[in-house]
C-alpha cells in the first residue's frame, strides 16, 4: 500500500510530433519498468495505425516505480495522451484523472496550435505544469527563444524548463526528479466511501470489457460489488490489476491509484466514460462533477463496394464500436449504393482512422459518401429536427430556417504565409476575430462554419503554408445561415449519394463544378444524358453528355435522300425511347472522385 505522498499522477501533453510517445518510452526504459528485450518504439501505441502514422489515438497508461535521489521510492502513473484535435475528448478526460502535466515543446519548432489547446485543457483541470523542451540536440534548436515564447504565448514561467532529448535519453533523470519534486501528490480519503472515475474502457476478446479507472476516495478490492452511477448497472469485480504496460494483478487499490478491472461486462457501450464508480452498498452520495459525453460532429455514409459484403461490414462496424464509444452508426440504404451505414465521427482524422481500420483489419472495400455535419432545421410549427443526411431534408415549404454549427479556429502560421491563410478563411465564409503575433508567427482566430472545414480545409491549409501552419478548433454553437440542399440529377433521376448542403451564394459555383466533373466521370451511353444540379425545382447548372452514335446510313449506296432520312428518323425515335427507359450506370469511382471536388 503506497502512501499518498509517494504517488505522482501525470500526463504528457504536446502538439503532434513533438515527442510525447518517445519521452514516455524513455521514462519506462530508464526506470526498468519494461526489460530491454521487450522494449520497442512507441511502446504505448498498440494499434498498427498508430505506429504507422506515428500518432497516438487512444490515451494509454503505465505505472512506473521510481527511486528518487533522496532514496525514497515513488509510484508514478503516466497517461500518454493524443495530440490531435479530433481526439481532444481523450485528452480532456485523461486530464481529469491526474494532477499534473509535462508540457513537451519541440525546441526547434516552438509552440504550436495544439500545444495551446492541450495546455488550456490541463489548466482547466487545475494542473501543475512542468515545461519540458525536447530535441535540444538538433542543430536548429533554440531553447532560449522557445522559453520566451512559452512565457509570451501561454503565460507559464519557463525559466526552469527541463532540457532533454527524448530520442537519445539526454536529461531523462532530470525529468523524473522534476515529476517527484514539482508535481503535487494526489489527495483522497482512504476511509471514505469508494469514489472512482472511469477514464477509459476497451474490449478484450478473453476478458470482456477492461475498464481503466482512477480512485479518488476509498478502497476497491477484488470481489467487491460495484455500481456505475450514470447507468445504474451493477457488477462484481473479477480481476483487479495495474498496467506496467502488461497487466499485473493486485489485491486492492486505494486513493490516488490508477488501475484496471474486469467485471464480465459485455459491451463498451455499458461503460460511460467519465462515470463515477462506487460500491453497491454504502456507496458515495454524489457523482464526480461535469463530464460531457463525446458528441459526433461529422457524419458520412459507409457502403461496401460489393453489396454482397454488407454482412461483413455490419459485423466489422459492430466490433469497432465495441472499442470506440465515440463512434456511432445506424443503418441506411441508398438507391445508388445499396445498403450501408450512416456513421458519426469526431472529425475527419477520426473518420480516416475508422475507414482505414475497416479496410485493413476486416478487408472490406468501402465507398465513403460526402462528409456532412449536423444541421438544426427549424420548422414553421416551432419544432426543431436534427439533419444528419442532406437526402433527408424536409420539404422547404415547412422549413422556417436552418442553423449550422460554427467553430472557433485558431491557426498559428509564419508571417510569410499569413495572406494566403487569411484568404482561405475568407473564402470559407470565415469571420476574423483576432490577429496577434507570437514572435515571428501570427496567431489568427476565425469564426468558421464547420461544414466548410470538414471537406479539405486542413489539407489546403497545409499546402498553402508548405506544412508550417498548425490548426486547432472547438465547436462554439449553432447560427442561422442561408443554406440550401443541392441535389444532382442524372437523366432526370436524383442521385441521393451526391446531394449536399451548400450556402445559397455559392451553390451555383459548386453545382457547376459538380456537373463538369461528373461529365468527365460518367461513361457515354447510346442516348444523350443531361447532368443537372438543382435546388428544389430550380436547375442551377447543367451539362449534357453526348450520345454514342452508330452510323445507320452506312449501307445506303445511292438512291433517294429520303432513304437516309428514314433511317435517321428511325434512329432518333429509338434514342428517344432509350432515354425514356434507359438506366444510367454511374461507376463507383465517379462517386469517390466527384466528392473530392473542392478545388
Amino acid at each position: 500500500m503506497t502512501e499518498l505522498s509517494h504517488i505522482r499522477n501525470f500526463s504528457i501533453v504536446a502538439h503532434i510530433d513533438h515527442g510525447k510517445s518517445t519521452l514516455a518510452d524513455r521514462l519506462i526504459q530508464s526506470t526498468g519498468t519494461v526489460s530491454d528485450r521487450d522494449m520497442k518504439e512507441q511502446l504505448l501505441d498498440a494499434m498498427d495505425i498508430e505506429r504507422e502514422r506515428g500518432i497516438t489515438i487512444k490515451a494509454n497508461t503505465v505505472r512506473i516505480d521510481y527511486v528518487a535521489n533522496d532514496g525514497q521510492a515513488y509510484v508514478l502513473n503516466l497517461i500518454d495522451t493524443p495530440g490531435h484535435v479530433d481526439f481532444a475528448y481523450e485528452v480532456s478526460r485523461s486530464m481529469r484523472a491526474v494532477e499534473g502535466s509535462l508540457l513537451v515543446v519541440d525546441a526547434s519548432q516552438g509552440v504550436e496550435a495544439q500545444t495551446l489547446a492541450n495546455v488550456y485543457t490541463a489548466l482547466d483541470a487545475g494542473h501543475e505544469i512542468v515545461p519540458v523542451l525536447n530535441k535540444i540536440d538538433l542543430p536548429a534548436a533554440e531553447p532560449e527563444q522557445v522559453k520566451a515564447q512559452i512565457e509570451d504565448v501561454i503565460g507559464l514561467d519557463a525559466s526552469d524548463a527541463v532540457l532533454i532529448s527524448a530520442k537519445s535519453g539526454l536529461g531523462i533523470p532530470d525529468v523524473l526528479e522534476a515529476i517527484v519534486t514539482r508535481l503535487p501528490a494526489p489527495k483522497g480519503e482512504r476511509n471514505a466511501p469508494l469514489k472512482a472515475m472511469l477514464v477509459d474502457s476497451w474490449y478484450d476478446s478473453y476478458l470482456g470489457v477492461v475498464v481503466l479507472f482512477r480512485v479518488m476516495d476509498g478502497v476497491i478490492r477484488k470481489g467487491d460489488n460495484i455500481k456505475m452511477m450514470q447507468t445504474g448497472a451493477k457488477y462484481g469485480i473479477d480481476k483487479l490489476a495495474v498496467l506496467k504496460p502488461a497487466m499485473v494483478d493486485v489485491p486492492e487499490l486505494g486513493p490516488g491509484d490508477i488501475g484496471v478491472f474486469t467485471a464480465s461486462i459485455k459491451q463498451v457501450r455499458d461503460t460511460k466514460v467519465g462515470d463515477t464508480i462506487t460500491h453497491e452498498k454504502k456507496g458515495c452520495e454524489t457523482p464526480l462533477p461535469g463530464f460531457k459525453p463525446s458528441v459526433p460532429v461529422v457524419f458520412c455514409g459507409l457502403f461496401p463496394v460489393d453489396s454482397a459484403e454488407f454482412d461483413d461490414l455490419r459485423s466489422a462496424v459492430e466490433k469497432l464500436a465495441l472499442n470506440d464509444a465515440s463512434f456511432s452508426y445506424e443503418m441506411e440504404s441508398s438507391a445508388a449504393l445499396g445498403f450501408g451505414f450512416r456513421c458519426g465521427f469526431l472529425g475527419l482524422l477520426h473518420l480516416e482512422v475508422i475507414r482505414d481500420r475497416l479496410e485493413r483489419e476486416y478487408d472490406i472495400d468501402l465507398i465513403t459518401t460526402a462528409p456532412s455535419v449536423v444541421y438544426h432545421v427549424h420548422m414553421r410549427d416551432g419544432s426543431v429536427t436534427e439533419l444528419h443526411n442532406p437526402a433527408d431534408m424536409p420539404d422547404l415549404t415547412y422549413v422556417d430556417h436552418i442553423e449550422e454549427p460554427r467553430i472557433k479556429a485558431t491557426v498559428l502560421v509564419p508571417d510569410d504565409y499569413l495572406g494566403d491563410v487569411l484568404k482561405l478563411c475568407q473564402d470559407r465564409r470565415g469571420i476574423q476575430m483576432e490577429l496577434t503575433y507570437a514572435g515571428s508567427r501570427a496567431m489568427v482566430v476565425y469564426d468558421l462554419p464547420l461544414n466548410e472545414v470538414v471537406f479539405d480545409f486542413y489539407d489546403r491549409l497545409k499546402s498553402i503554408s508548405k506544412g508550417y501552419a498548425s490548426f486547432d478548433y472547438e465547436i462554439t454553437g449553432y447560427r442561422e445561415d442561408n443554406l440550401v440542399k443541392m441535389q444532382v440529377l442524372v437523366n432526370d433521376e436524383p442521385v441521393d449519394a451526391l446531394s449536399m448542403m451548400v450556402h445559397r451564394d455559392r451553390a451555383e459555383m459548386r453545382g457547376r463544378a459538380m456537373c463538369e466533373k461528373l461529365k468527365e466521370l460518367i461513361p457515354r451511353h447510346m442516348f444523350k444524358i443531361p447532368i443537372q444540379a438543382a435546388i428544389g425545382g430550380k436547375v442551377i447548372a447543367r451539362e449534357t453528355l453526348a450520345a454514342l452514335r452508330k452510323d445507320v446510313t452506312a449501307k445506303c449506296y445511292g438512291g433517294d435522300v429520303t432513304r437516309k432520312k428514314k433511317l435517321l428518323e428511325k434512329q432518333k425515335a429509338g434514342k428517344k425511347k432509350m432515354r425514356q427507359f434507359g438506366k444510367v450506370e454511374i461507376p463507383q469511382q465517379a462517386f469517390i472522385s466527384a466528392l473530392k471536388m473542392d478545388s
